[in-house]
């Protein structure tokens, strides 16, 4: 993919578990390396967002950390609440003097401080797990139609461009349609969802947690849903 770099989703009560592959050069999965329920040397990243570890965003983001580990993965996870990571992005992102004294544009700014290797270093580290990963599963309670606050910081500071996503050209085709990770290069699983957990029985929730580990069991074997034309990528 020419613009994907590394080698390289409403009310609150809605719980969401967004996945993507990550179509590497060097990882692309292969079908004659699959092995079922067994995946020694895969990569994958969690980055997980709530608050409380007894909830049932932290219920599901356990059963996938269990499930994987079980079928022999390397499983990271982003705690952002616990890493308190920083949301905001400001200028204390770029190491040395801006290239640009006069005006502030963050998305040139974090562009330049990219090639030049000057990122701060909470945003290198996530780029580097994002980069070894094969598997990443994004796991959130919807706030008004979109991510918490938090999540929405990660994606801002992380998925700078350079790293995830150049940009040839294309904004009147209407390419902010086909979503942030499909167009830096993910590939797209369809998402798990859990509706109102908070007014479901203790059967329902568990039966929700069951159900999730039992998708994963076979997560490797799941083909990309149809997102969007491939015309941003062929140029």
């Amino acid at each position: 993919m020419k613009y994907f770099n590394p080698g390289l989703t409403g009310l609150i009560c809605i719980f969401m578990s967004w996945l993507f592959l990550l179509n590497h050069e060097k990882l692309i999965f292969k079908e004659d390396f699959f092995f079922p329920f067994y995946n020694p040397g895969k990569r994958v990243l969690i980055v997980y967002a709530h608050q409380m570890p007894t909830s049932m965003n932290g219920s599901l983001k356990d059963a996938a950390v269990t499930e994987l580990s079980n079928q022999g993965c390397q499983v990271t996870v982003s705690d952002l609440y616990s890493m308190n990571f920083e949301p905001r992005a400001t200028r204390q992102d770029f190491l040395g003097a801006s290239s640009n004294s006069e005006f502030f544009n963050y998305a040139e700014e974090a562009h330049e401080a990219y090639k030049k290797g000057c990122l701060s270093k909470d945003v290198v580290e996530e780029q580097k797990k994002i980069q070894e990963a094969d598997l990443v599963i994004f796991q959130f309670p919807m706030y008004w139609l979109s991510v918490p606050a938090i999540l929405k910081g990660w994606l801002d500071r992380v998925l700078c461009k350079g790293f995830a996503f150049d940009i040839p050209g294309y904004f009147d085709k209407g390419f902010l349609k086909h979503g942030v990770l499909h167009f830096c290069g993910f590939q797209i699983l369809r998402p798990q969802i859990n509706f109102a957990p908070e007014h479901a029985s203790e059967s329902k929730r568990k039966e929700m947690v069951a159900s999730w580990a039992r998708r994963l069991e076979t997560i490797w074997d799941e083909k990309p849903i149809n997102c969007t034309s491939s015309w941003y990528f062929e140029k």
